[in-house]
């Protein structure tokens, strides 16, 4: 069966390693176009690289009305903040734009599960039962242990290590070559600072620092 041609919006101008994702997943689907979006109206209508940022989400509606029957779908590159991740990628949707999954195509998903609007990076290792949520990224060389559970809107930085059997909830952010020991609950919206490592259940909007890690404060709560 011949693949259906379809438009990847891609919002966040800003990582070159979007390019050499993309040059990936088009030499394994040439019917996948690539376009970037961005809020920053002072990257709107310059190129990113070879691409063009044609706007930001507020032109989403208008993109999806004149589609003119080609699929467009859209996945959200920003990372630096899970709050501003979950609303952009909101504000996407409420505007009538499918989310679809921007996946380097090296990593292996079999048995594994997933949401949509996922941005994973090459390197990222996703063990058997590892269930990823919806809106998610996790950046390169991330280790993503067997039966892990991970909420939406979650952000996993490179080389993290989440050990098996952990959750993670909504919103999370897992900092640089973080640890996780096994069997751990990470609430929602916690903050894991770079490097700490995770020897037990961490409660809702906590920020963690340390070996072994320390809960040293809490973000505001929504």
């Amino acid at each position: 069966m011949k693949n259906i041609n379809q438009t990847i919006y891609l919002l966040g101008a800003a990582n070159p390693e979007s390019i050499r994702m993309i040059d990936s997943i088009i030499k394994k689907d040439k019917n996948k176009t690539f376009v970037f979006l961005d809020n920053d109206k002072s990257k709107q209508n310059k190129p990113f690289f070879e691409y063009l940022v044609v706007g930001g989400t507020e032109d989403v509606s208008t993109i999806v009305k004149e589609s003119g029957g080609i699929e467009v779908c859209f996945v959200n590159l920003i990372t630096g903040c899970t709050k501003t991740r979950k609303r952009t990628t909101q504000e996407i949707v409420e505007a009538g734009g499918t989310l679809t999954n921007f996946i380097h195509p090296s990593i292996d998903l079999n048995m594994v599960k997933l949401g949509v609007g996922l941005y994973i990076q090459e390197a990222v290792v996703l063990q058997a039962g590892v269930s990823v949520g919806d809106n998610t990224s996790i950046h390169m060389g991330a280790l993503i242990g067997h039966e892990t559970t991970i909420d939406e809107s979650v952000f996993i930085a490179h080389a993290a290590s989440i050990s098996g059997c952990c959750s993670i909830g909504e919103g999370s952010f897992i900092g640089t070559n973080a640890t996780i020991l096994p069997r751990i609950t990470i609430g929602n919206w916690v903050t894991i600072g770079a490097g700490a490592v995770v020897t037990k259940n961490i409660p809702d909007c906590a920020v963690v620092i340390g070996n072994p890690g320390k809960v040293v404060k809490y973000n505001g709560r929504k």
